[in-house]
């Protein structure tokens, strides 16, 4: 997508704020913005600092909800017992927030620890991962495949030179093996295939764009039968 002024302006003072600090990697609701300022949808979510934050997050948010660690050390968030889902009330927000930074410090004991980032749970649904990245000898690349945890196990992805077309981004989403299931395989209901080729194309841009961002994934991103919602968002700066 073209980005107008504001927008950009608006992405980029996130991605100064993340320079700033000291950072390379964004936190997961730093990430979060950039994606949602992009123009894909995100789920509600707050960054919070102390079990009484989160509490008063949970009320705002509504439930049910999931809480993730807020680390740019916990690669592999799920494996160490920092997420949990399907929270329903304020006792297991308390609960949880101490549970899952005690997960965090027996796994990794030297683990820096940003916080808990709450955000409102949504329906499940098939999981995708659109990314973006600065290669050295291609300059902005583009990519897309089937996500969530499996997508190491089957790498069953697509990858375009940045900026694409909408004819490219469709040819990038029919050319990997699971495109059947994606499209309606044996009377199942089809995903809604405009705003997923809509989605690598915010992508490809956001790569081509700002040119500070050396890498961008969205993993999963959750794609129903209408509209797509990114959950997870990984940003690195160069």
């Amino acid at each position: 997508m073209a980005y107008d002024v504001t927008r950009k302006m608006e992405i980029e003072i996130i991605v100064e704020k993340i320079s700033d600090s000291g950072k390379k990697i964004a936190l997961p609701d730093e990430a979060l913005d950039i994606v949602k300022l992009s123009g894909i949808d995100v789920p509600v979510h707050i960054l919070v600092k102390s079990p009484g934050e989160a509490i008063e997050a949970s009320a705002e948010i509504g439930f049910p909800l999931v809480m993730k660690v807020a680390s740019t050390e916990a690669i592999h968030k799920s494996e160490a017992g920092g997420v949990v889902l399907g929270i329903q009330g304020v006792q297991e927000v308390e609960e949880n927030y101490n549970n899952i930074i005690a997960n965090l410090k027996r796994e990794t004991p030297n683990v820096q620890i940003s916080g808990i980032l709450l955000q409102k749970q949504i329906p499940e649904a098939t999981h995708l991962i659109v990314g973006g990245l600065h290669d050295e000898q291609f300059g902005p690349v583009v990519m897309f495949g089937m996500g969530g945890v499996l997508v190491e196990l089957f790498k069953d992805v697509s990858f375009r030179i940045a900026p694409v077309t909408k004819v490219e981004a469709l040819e990038m989403i029919r050319e990997i093996k699971a495109y059947p299931a994606l499209s309606g395989y044996r009377g199942s209901k089809a995903l809604d295939i405009e705003q997923i080729v809509k989605t690598v194309i915010i992508i490809s841009d956001l790569i081509t764009n700002i040119s500070t961002i050396k890498e961008v994934e969205l993993n999963p991103l959750l794609a129903y039968e209408k509209d797509v919602m990114a959950v997870d968002a990984k940003v690195i700066l160069r």
